[in-house]
């Protein structure tokens, strides 16, 4: 490689490192209780995941028929969610296959590794403690941890600053589009992982790399950080 400046890899987590779609979705279903709606199927919610809770909440409700809620309802319903959601973090969230093997792998050889995710701050932070990740990481940083979220640029930018690395050596590793897109405004090149959570498939969105397991991350990552460097950022909006 080229220069002396470690490289980094910042992951997202909901649908990257972990399949918590149980979890969310049960949260939703709570939030869909108290509004009298019927519990939607995991499966069939999966794909109305990544955007952040209120995010979700609108979705939910849209799948259900109801309504768009005004600030007020919405604001409520993100309450409820976040407590539910924060009681029960972790009943069914697993990582996905290869997630610590591969974590490891970076870690032996000198990489930096951050998680920039929409999830708030400190339910990453306690998620990924009881998954046993969390000492991987350099930052950790949520939706709420700078003053702009996903898909704005500046949440990557800055997590890669707060980690002590540098966006000539990065890399991105997400699963929608929101993660392909902030990398892509942020100059960052990108893998994904197909099996999260994406209303349109990834290998459609057109990322640097598409793997299919974790253990297939190492050589992808290497390549793609070995190779380029300055990329254009797109116009974010």
């Amino acid at each position: 490689m080229s220069d002396n400046v470690r490289p980094i890899a910042v992951f997202d987590l909901d649908g990257t490192l972990a399949d918590t779609a149980p979890d969310l979705v049960a949260a939703l279903n709570a939030v869909l209780a108290e509004e009298h709606l019927p519990p939607l199927a995991v499966e069939d919610a999966r794909d109305l995941i990544g955007a952040g809770a209120r995010a979700l909440i609108q979705r939910g409700l849209q799948v259900s028929g109801r309504p768009a809620p005004d600030d007020v309802q919405l604001e409520r319903m993100f309450r409820a969610f976040l407590v539910h959601y924060g009681a029960h973090l972790n009943d069914h969230t697993r990582l996905f296959p290869g997630v610590e093997e591969a974590l490891g792998r970076f870690v032996d050889e000198g990489w930096i590794l951050a998680v920039c995710t929409n999830k708030y701050e400190n339910h990453s932070l306690q998620l990924l403690d009881l998954l046993g990740i969390a000492g991987r990481f350099t930052a950790i940083c949520g939706r709420d941890t700078f003053p702009y979220f996903k898909p704005d640029p500046r949440h990557l930018t800055l997590t890669i600053e707060r980690a002590g690395g540098s966006e000539r050596r990065a890399v991105m590793v997400g699963d929608s589009q929101t993660d392909i897109k902030t990398a892509r405004a942020a100059g960052v090149p990108v893998v994904a992982v197909p099996f999260g959570y994406s209303d349109i498939p990834v290998a459609d969105l057109a990322p640097d790399r598409l793997i299919g397991h974790f253990d297939e991350l190492w050589t992808a990552a290497v390549e793609i950080v070995g190779t380029v460097h300055n990329r254009p950022k797109t116009t974010f909006s």
